[in-house]
């Protein structure tokens, strides 16, 4: 399975490894949701949903990430052959 993009899904925002939510108001652990999936690592509550820094609405957490579609991953690939053969 490729990786995926993590972003807003509504306003396209990207968090960054400096970015840090707060288990509030369970334990109060601070840290990056997106290393574990929203599971706090202090008190093990699986967040629903996430806070998006950008545009300030909560998503469902698996929102979040956008998977590649396959069949535009074979055309990219296939492109990229085509155009190394022609030497574009």
């Amino acid at each position: 399975m490729e990786k995926a993009d993590i972003y807003c899904p509504k306003c396209a925002w990207r968090p960054q490894a400096l970015d840090r939510w707060a288990c509030v108001p369970s334990c109060g652990t601070v840290w990056n949701t997106f290393w574990t999936r929203a599971v706090c690592p202090g008190c093990g509550v699986k967040w629903p949903a996430t806070e998006c820094f950008g545009c300030g609405a909560y998503s469902p957490h698996e929102a979040w990430y956008h998977y590649p579609d396959p069949g535009q991953q074979e055309q990219r690939e296939g492109q990229a052959r085509e155009e190394e053969v022609s030497g574009l």
